[in-house]
């Protein structure tokens, strides 16, 4: 079993305001798991009793509107955790979470977790301040759907991809996401999101071959409906 004192995740997380002691004791409880690609590593209603810290690999997390499909809320990398507004609120997760890459994850049960809250005040400080953060990323993309137009919010994902995931080696995005993923990031239709890269492309702001996409001109596309 790796040491969690060891483990260079906890350095981006919550995790990092915990002391030796109370690393060792984590790394005695928490369970490591492999979630292949594809696979669901919680499911919006389930209880999890515990939280995921995410060690390797990239996952998506999802909210299941009315009328069926799946609205990407969030994607989640390398060092962050997952399931920490359930925890605090004890309630069930209110979101789906599925692996887009193949992902080394380690649930730390929920007990071990409040025990660190009654003993380290930075840790829970730090636990809030990542609640905070999701909840004004949530607001900002509420104020994106609502007032930015889809062609703008689709510029918007493909910078956010490109800062936050990084690119392949012959400038792709690192990250690849399908057609319909993508439309469920900016709320559009999957034919709307199409017909918009094949426009980018035209206009040489990205280039597409095949399921990959890089970015060729970022300032233009950072202008776009401005």
């Amino acid at each position: 079993m790796s040491k969690c004192e060891h483990c260079i995740v906890r350095e981006f997380s919550s995790l990092k305001a915990l002391n030796k002691e109370e690393l060792v004791k984590m790394a005695e409880c928490k369970t490591s798991v492999t979630i292949k690609k594809g696979g669901l590593i919680f499911e919006e209603g389930d209880t999890i009793n515990g939280i995921y810290c995410v060690k390797d690999g990239i996952c998506k997390l999802t909210k299941l509107s009315p009328n069926g499909k799946d609205h990407i809320v969030k994607l989640v990398k390398k060092g962050e955790l997952l399931g920490q507004r359930s925890l605090i609120s004890n309630e069930p997760v209110n979101l789906s979470a599925m692996a887009l890459e193949d992902m080394e994850v380690c649930f730390i049960p929920k007990n071990e977790i409040m025990n660190f809250f009654d003993s380290n005040n930075q840790f829970s400080m730090n636990v809030m301040k990542t609640i905070c953060g999701d909840l004004k990323e949530a607001d900002d993309i509420m104020v994106n759907l609502a007032q930015k137009s889809v062609k703008k919010r689709l510029s918007i994902t493909l910078l956010y991809l490109e800062d936050t995931f990084g690119k392949n080696e012959d400038s792709s995005l690192k990250i690849q996401l399908s057609r319909d993923e993508l439309a469920s990031m900016i709320g559009t239709a999957t034919e709307s999101c199409i017909r918009l890269l094949s426009d980018f492309n035209k206009l040489g702001l990205i280039e597409l071959n095949g399921k990959k996409i890089s970015i060729l001109d970022r300032i233009k596309l950072k202008r776009m409906d401005e």
